[in-house]
């Protein structure tokens, strides 16, 4: 299950999506089952298994993230010559470009944060299982489909834009796809590529995007609920979680490595006809 996390979370073929289906297909009934349950030693495991992933992605990305941590002391710094209110105005001449890409991203990071702390749990339990998984997975397949479809329509010398030129408005625009992750089969790197492709990103910058922004939600959201597994429920599953999170955390961090190769000249394409295929089949499985 953490070889599986750390590779989906980032392949955008839904990490929920087989957290749910994988359970069901091998017959593990009492972890799929307590999928819907409001205290689950499943479910904590899981928590353990992002915080992993997180810390992959932060492993890989350690040299941009430093470079951003630089932009917000460099940008702090001249607070006392431009006054508070530079800190919100973004397009003067004399912001820091490493600060205003990390405001960006926590800009791009708010539509998900507060959708997931209102619906996460409610939406858990109405599809996180095998056939809505199913379902949900298939539509993944199509979207990604669709927007290459989409990109390619437009043609070859479409104006591609770098990850420093996004607007904030653009950046909510980009995060509030992520919402859709919320429902289990479909992919937030995936989601959040394809919004990044139709705001005029190429698909390298935009899988680095979706990399960048899935990161602090991925980590927040594994540390929202950490103390449920140092509390009565994680009773028995600490070790188990432990190891999973080692194995998610290292996968994740060679799965980044290759998809950010792969984005440099391949499309999405590839991960569509597998969310279709595998979809499809396991709606027939589960209907």
């Amino acid at each position: 299950m953490g070889l599986v996390q750390g590779v989906t979370e980032l392949f955008p073929i839904s990490s929920l999506g087989h957290g749910v289906l994988l359970p069901a297909l091998f017959g593990w009934h009492n972890l799929e089952n307590s999928q819907t349950a409001s205290q689950s030693f499943f479910l904590v495991f899981l928590v353990g298994l992002h915080v992993g992933t997180a810390v992959g992605l932060i492993a890989y990305y350690r040299r941009t993230w430093s470079t951003l941590a630089r932009g917000l002391l460099t940008q702090l710094s001249r607070v006392g010559a431009n006054g508070v209110r530079s800190l919100w105005q973004l397009e003067r001449p004399d912001t820091d470009a490493n600060y205003r890409l990390l405001v960006v991203l926590a800009i791009g990071s708010i539509p998900v944060g507060v959708v997931g702390v209102l619906l996460e749990h409610k939406l858990r339990v109405l599809f996180a299982k095998p056939l809505a998984a199913a379902i949900f997975l298939t539509i993944n397949g199509v979207i990604l489909i669709a927007g290459e479809r989409l990109l390619r329509s437009r043609g070859r010398h479409a104006r591609h834009e770098q990850l420093d030129a996004i607007t904030p408005l653009r950046a909510l625009g980009i995060g509030t796809s992520q919402i859709l992750a919320l429902f289990a089969g479909i992919s937030r790197s995936g989601v959040t590529m394809v919004s990044g492709l139709m705001s005029g990103l190429d698909h390298e910058e935009s899988a680095n995007f979706a990399f960048l922004l899935a990161t602090p939600v991925i980590l927040l959201a594994g540390l929202y609920k950490l103390p449920q597994l140092m509390g009565p429920v994680g009773d028995g599953v600490r070790l188990q979680s432990l190891v999973g999170a080692l194995v998610a955390m290292v996968a994740a961090y060679f799965a980044v490595r290759f998809l950010t190769r792969w984005f440099a000249t391949k499309t999405l394409v590839p991960f569509g006809v597998y969310c279709l295929v595998a979809g499809l089949l396991c709606v027939v499985r589960f209907a």
